[in-house]
């Protein structure tokens, strides 16, 4: 099969990528030599040549790679990492830029729209004979609600934030110009030369762990410096698709919020000690001071704009009353409103509603009461300025700020939390002064919950369940936080409450016991939203059942009513592939949307699902247009809600053209499949049998590698820098759920993270080729390309697995293999053979002669970066190789290590 033609248009905008990518390389090669010396420059253009050359198939190049970086003192080798590293970090920012100028390339009138865009997909929609009215009313329902989460392995400091910004500006500013000045040309690159100075000086991580308040600041960054900004470019551009897909006027009066912003950090309590009541009322504070801030600034710009005077336009009687009965509100800031501004009415109640907002964030008298009280005097001038004589001036920079009060409220984002199911039934044994209460079935459990939960509250048992558990103590303050921080920020201020490892309606009604003696019972009603997580393939293959003893049990049932009857469910697909493979996770998550969908349609529950996807495709990570439409017809009905993991949330909503780019793909995406779902969109019923046989094949297969080979644990720890990444000081969170060295105690991300750090990727692909080979030889390779071509479920989960194999290389991970001697020459074999297996499996059904043929531009960036990441992947084999046999001792050694776990992650755009 031949490649795909580029067009001018994308030869001319790759030829501007390679010279962004070429200047900063430029650029940081001065730096290196300025400041590391000429011979620091040296080594690593050396090995930068001889990596391309082994890559050219020169054998000579790559035994004498290997010996220039063998033995290198830790000193050299951080150094050379670190030039390696900085490398791709520039290249990464070009690389985001180059997709806002692809962006802007085709919203140029008579170019296509970007696939994915708003633009794009109302077009298609009205090509498929939707009219306004239909797209309108799936407008109104529509909720996107993108989740940010603490990644361990991805918390830049903020000024390295605030310095890659600025590199991006300047990159962007060549965009606006492309043909600039000698002058503005030298401008730019000083500013660009500087920047990529004062990064080379900084560390990059902390030398101390990172705080939860840290991982929060890293989240709260992304949200109010890009987000924030961002929105109402979102709404203007959907507002735009609107009017040129259905005409003018299509896109006016737009329903908002359509999407909202949600965050685990500061609530996420599984697996680690260091969240409690205390993160979550720190975490919810600071969130309110910052956006309160915002809207103050934002008040005070608006009034400085709004200078009409009342003799030229005209101006509500509302809006004099409420300036008016503002003066009284707040005599004493009211005698300082100039007396120029006398006549300027608009400028008057704006510098009042600052004034408000300056004592909401003080708490003293005259604060606002809510957003919504905020958004009565926003709507009061709205309605003044489209009245008639009102001049409209102004309007769109009003609109916007009441786009970002209607979306962020006073919380600025929803705080979930999670905690794992076992400890909720510990407490809730000592509340019920049960002995044996963990040894109970699940059905034996929940009878006595629900006794307990129907009976008048035993407050006694609270005091007693207290006295002597520290653990009971800790967990009821999370909710009683709950109760009062719900007071203070408004019920959107927190999420669900997520059960981790849930598996019955007992660990529902325990957690619902434990919040009524932490007293938020009212009115008869728990007012919490509970949502069990299914995490492994097994849950999730049970979760029919789960769910349905669920809306059977009359206690939970009653519940749900007193919650409006809506149900959220989250769907867990990490350690869903961890323990059982990619095939068997990405199979039992299709089929349990499909399942409990019918379940909560029958049982009269409006169902909506939440996404736990990590960043990695061994962790559930996809293209997200393309995990979307992969996803059964009606699952979505309008609702989205998913994580944004950590180390992606900088990829993806670090610049603000990228940020909003994400935000049309999410909502164009959930758009698009609400509204042609038909049942000709769903799969053939033979391809759900072929389905049952790749999951079942492919996770026996993964299962007697991973959990059954004798020897496949120590191939783990020896083959994968594990030991390093389980010394980084990189996260909150510890490396493992519960004690114990086994697989299945570690969690998904340093599991994920070491096996990119070895080249391996075994989590994205492993197995699947045994499900497909197995498939083949019962229904024919025919079916399985016709399934290829026709199931989008099927077509995303290739395309996935040809992105890791692509990144993968066995070359390199032998060299892995042979850090555990005997042990790497049995299991790497085996590893050898079942990549080749897929990878053969790969091109057959997606027609390619090479990975990723039909995505030459992913392709190219695989092939470019690969020269960079090599020499740090061979660096790191050396020096696990020293540090192993100084008995992990050597503090320089691993110092060095771990500067190449970094250096790798960021070349191969992956960690855990």
């Amino acid at each position: 099969m031949s490649k795909a033609p580029q067009t001018p248009a994308q030869l001319n905008s790759d030829r501007a990528l390679r010279a962004d990518v070429r200047l900063l390389g430029d650029l940081l090669g001065q730096v290196i030599s300025d400041l590391g010396g000429p011979p620091l420059l040296a080594r690593v253009e050396g090995a930068r040549q001889l990596a391309r050359d082994r890559r050219a198939g020169n054998d000579e190049a790559g035994q004498e790679l290997q010996n220039r970086l063998a033995g290198l003192s830790p000193a050299a080798a951080r150094e050379l990492t670190r030039a390696f590293s900085s490398f791709f970090s520039l290249a990464n920012l070009a690389e985001q830029v180059h997709r806002i100028r692809r962006r802007r390339e085709q919203s140029l009138e008579g170019v296509p729209p970007q696939p994915g865009s708003l633009s794009a997909v109302l077009r298609e929609l009205a090509g498929q004979g939707l009219v306004l009215s239909q797209i309108r009313e799936i407008l109104a329902q529509l909720e996107v609600m993108p989740v940010f989460t603490a990644h361990p392995t991805r918390a830049m400091r903020r000024t390295l934030l605030v310095k890659s910004q600025r590199m991006a500006r300047s990159l962007q500013i060549r965009l606006d110009q492309p043909e600039p000045t000698p002058r503005e040309a030298a401008r730019i690159q000083a500013e660009l030369r500087r920047q990529i100075e004062l990064a080379w000086q900084t560390e990059e991580q902390p030398t101390a762990r990172p705080t939860v308040a840290d991982e929060v600041e890293y989240v709260l960054f992304h949200l109010i410096e890009v987000v924030y900004v961002i929105l109402p470019g979102f709404y203007a551009s959907l507002s735009r698709a609107l009017e040129e897909a259905y005409g003018p006027g299509a896109g006016a009066d737009l329903p908002c919020p359509l999407i909202r912003f949600g965050t685990w950090v500061g609530g996420d309590m599984d697996g680690n000690p260091n969240v409690g009541a205390h993160t979550v009322r720190a975490t919810l504070e600071r969130q309110r001071q910052l956006i309160l801030g915002r809207y103050r600034n934002e008040l005070a710009e608006l009034a400085e704009e709004f200078s009409q005077s009342e003799h030229r336009v005209s101006v509500s009687r509302a809006v004099h009353a409420r300036v008016t009965a503002y003066r009284e509100l707040l005599p004493e800031r009211a005698g300082n409103l100039p007396r120029r501004s006398a006549d300027m009415p608009y400028r008057l109640l704006l510098t009042l509603m600052q004034y408000r907002m300056e004592a909401t964030m003080a708490e003293t008298a005259g604060a606002y009461e809510s957003a919504e009280t905020l958004l009565e005097d926003l709507a009061l001038i709205r309605t003044s300025l489209l009245a008639p004589g009102g001049g409209r001036g102004g309007l769109q920079v009003l609109l916007a700020l009441e786009q970002r009060v209607r979306t962020f409220g006073f919380h600025l984002a929803t705080l979930d939390l999670r905690q794992d199911s076992e400890l909720h039934r510990r407490v809730a044994g000592r509340l019920l002064d049960r002995p044996g209460f963990m040894d109970l079935d699940p059905t034996q459990r929940a009878d006595e919950l629900r006794a307990a939960l129907e009976a008048p509250l035993d407050e006694t048992a609270t005091t007693r369940a207290e006295s002597d558990d520290p653990e009971s103590v800790r967990c009821l303050d999370v909710l009683r936080t709950i109760k009062d921080m719900r007071t203070r920020h408004g019920a959107r201020a927190f999420g669900p409450y997520i059960i981790s490892m849930a598996q019955g309606a007992d660990d529902l009604l325990a957690l619902l016991l434990l919040a009524r003696h932490a007293g938020l019972e009212r009115e008869a009603r728990i007012e919490l939203d509970v949502s069990p997580l299914f995490e492994t393939v097994d849950d999730l293959l049970n979760a029919r059942s789960t769910v349905s003893s669920m809306f059977a049990d009359p206690v939970y049932r009653e519940h749900l009513r007193g919650r409006g009857n809506r149900q959220l469910i989250m769907l867990g697909y990490s350690d869903s592939s961890k323990i059982s493979g990619i095939a068997a996770s990405r199979w039992a998550l299709y089929q349990v949307q499909e399942e409990l969908g019918e379940l909560a349609d029958e049982a009269g529950v409006e169902l909506s699902f939440f996404h736990g996807r990590g960043g990695t495709v061994g962790r559930g990570g996809s293209k997200p247009r393309s995990a979307i439409l992969a996803d059964p017809c009606g699952a979505l009905r309008g609702h989205l809600r998913l994580t944004e993991q950590g180390e992606i949330v900088h990829a993806k909503y670090g610049l603000r053209g990228l940020a909003e780019r994400t935000l049309e793909l999410l909502s164009g995406a959930v758009l698009q499949t609400t509204a042609l779902c038909s049942p000709r969109s769903r799969p053939e019923p033979q391809w759900t049998g072929i389905m049952d046989l790749v999951a079942s094949a492919g996770r026996a297969d993964y299962q007697e590698l991973v959990h059954h080979h004798p020897q496949f644990h120590d191939y783990f720890r020896e083959a994968t820098p594990i030991d390093v990444i389980e010394r980084l000081e990189i996260g909150s969170r510890p490396p493992s759920r519960r004690s114990g060295r086994g697989v299945e105690n570690l969690r998904a991300i340093p599991w994920g993270f070491s096996w990119t750090q070895n080249r391996h990727l075994l989590p994205g692909w492993y197995g699947v080729g045994r499900g497909l080979q197995t498939a083949a030889e019962r229904f024919g390779a025919d079916e399985l390309a016709r399934m290829a071509a026709r199931w989008p479920f099927f077509a995303n989960l290739l395309a996935d697995l040809a992105m890791v194999l692509a990144k993968a290389d066995l070359e390199i991970a032998s060299r892995y293999a042979e850090l555990a001697g005997p042990v790497g020459e049995s299991v790497f074999p085996v590893i050898r053979e079942r990549w080749l297996e897929t990878r053969d499996w790969v091109l057959r059904l997606r027609g390619e002669d090479e990975l990723l043929d039909l995505e030459p531009a992913l392709q190219r960036s695989i092939r470019l970066r690969n020269p960079y990441v090599d020499p740090m992947s061979l660096l790191q084999v050396d020096l696990l190789s020293r540090w192993r046999a100084s008995g992990r001792e050597d503090r320089e050694l691993e110092t060095a290590l771990f500067e190449t776990v970094r250096g790798i992650s960021q070349g191969m755009q992956n960690t855990g």
